[in-house]
């Protein structure tokens, strides 16, 4: 029976890839899933009569219907919600460093220091975009800094092939150390409690590698690929975004993006705190508190922008815990079915993602913002640790979809303000994505297979 229930869970694993390649609706997809993936083992525990298979798995054969779908679909989703609580407070300072124009003023800033070689400016503006995006998150926030990012890169007769990519992929650099992505990742490596074992921590002991690497990768490429034919499509002029609070930021007010970051790695403040403390400072130094209440009504207008921002990934991240307690009650099932056939090798392991790091594209099996949740199932019932696990998937999830792939909201934002093709765009980010994969890859191998 249980080899049965084994084909019948990894037939509907595949199912949700076919789903996600189509672009099907993951909130649903991964609800649905769900659903399967409780009531198959649940049936498959109830006609056990292996007594091998039964003897090895008796916590898990044991468990009552009721027990189950308690887990499943009530303690699921209310584990993730200290981590929500994370996401919405990041995406309010990252709302308060738009308003305040602070990251405005840095992008203009660095053009200046750039002055007239475009190489070197392009590259400031990408180290600068990849520190913003180390602590701000969300699509507004791509947008906002894009459409003063790109006319500048665009000005400077950059190919705009590479300003989108070099600008997407800044972007997703800063992703490899910024606490609400991270929130949304440790979301899938939760305890019996809804604890994390993924700390932050063991996050940046690799994430802020990975961020070095990815940046130092996009600096060769743009001193490369600069070297092209230039073409100015857009005004050779400094684009000034005009933000309704003002956008000259003084310059004690730029450390701001790095705070709550800083904060976290080096005094071990707590990281709402620290977005607290970075969010006040920023408003205080840019002179945006006046009187009581005219700062309340800016903290409660940039808290509803950023819960706005926010709003998309909240249901499926919500829902996102009703599988990932799902798939541990099948892990008995892929034990059986799988444990003799996946080889419990973390190199091994560590070549099938490098060499396949592509399929995290499209909502495919290697990424967590597609059907790599389920993938990530089945490892977890191999047997891997989490603290190989984890990066081990977050590396083409974070390089491959939210850095390259045009399922990415604010990629398919930046591709359509460039007018770049989105075959040109995926011939570019498709290859770096995967060399850089492949490196991560085999430096995380290093530090924890």
């Amino acid at each position: 029976m249980e080899y049965v229930i084994g084909i019948l869970l990894l037939v509907s694993f595949f199912g949700l890839v076919v789903y996600a390649v189509r672009g099907g609706n993951l909130m649903l997809g991964i609800f649905v899933m769900g659903v399967i993936w409780t009531v198959l083992p649940m049936i498959g525990n109830t006609f056990a009569t292996n007594p091998d298979f039964i003897a090895a798995n008796k916590d898990a054969v044991s468990i009552t219907w009721i027990e189950a779908l308690e887990k499943t679909f009530q303690s699921g989703p209310e584990g993730w919600g200290a981590t929500l609580v994370n996401v919405i407070f990041g995406a309010w300072f990252g709302r308060v460093l738009m308003n305040t124009g602070i990251a405005s003023t840095l992008i203009r800033t660095t053009t200046e220091l750039g002055g007239d070689k475009p190489a070197l400016t392009c590259i400031l503006l990408c180290v600068v975009t990849t520190a913003c995006f180390s602590s701000i998150f969300g699509a507004g926030a791509v947008v906002a800094i894009g459409v003063i990012v790109l006319p500048i890169f665009m000005s400077l007769g950059i190919p705009k092939v590479l300003a989108t990519c070099a600008f997407m992929m800044s972007v997703g650099a800063g992703m490899f150390v910024n606490p609400v992505l991270y929130g949304q990742y440790s979301a899938f490596f939760l305890d019996e409690n809804g604890k994390t074992l993924y700390s932050y921590e063991q996050h940046t002991s690799w994430g802020i590698y990975a961020l070095l690497i990815q940046v130092a990768f996009i600096i060769v490429m743009v001193l490369v690929l600069s070297r092209q034919k230039k073409v100015h499509t857009w005004a050779a002029t400094v684009p000034v975004k005009k933000n309704r609070r003002g956008d000259n930021a003084p310059g004690i007010s730029l450390i701001s993006p790095i705070i709550p970051v800083v904060l976290l790695i080096v005094f071990k403040v707590p990281i709402i705190l620290g977005f607290i403390i970075g969010s006040l400072y920023a408003l205080v130094t840019c002179k945006k508190i006046k009187n009581w209440g005219q700062t309340c009504r800016m903290i409660n207008k940039d808290f509803f922008d950023g819960v706005v921002d926010t709003a998309p990934l909240v249901g499926f991240l919500l829902v996102l815990p009703i599988f990932n307690k799902a798939a541990e009650l099948c892990v008995p099932y892929f034990n059986a079915l799988l444990g003799g056939i996946i080889p419990n090798n973390t190199l091994v392991i560590s070549i099938v993602f490098a060499v396949l790091a592509p399929i995290g594209m499209f909502r495919g099996p290697l990424t967590l913002f597609g059907c790599g949740a389920a993938t990530l199932g089945i490892l977890k019932g191999i047997g891997f640790s989490t603290a190989y696990l984890a990066p081990l998937i977050i590396i083409p999830s974070t390089v491959m979809n939210v850095s390259c792939c045009i399922t990415q909201s604010w990629i398919v934002w930046g591709v359509n303000y460039t007018k770049v093709a989105t075959k040109d765009f995926l011939k570019l980010s498709a290859v770096s994505g995967w060399m850089i994969c492949i490196i991560l890859q085999a430096m995380v191998y290093l530090m924890f297979g």
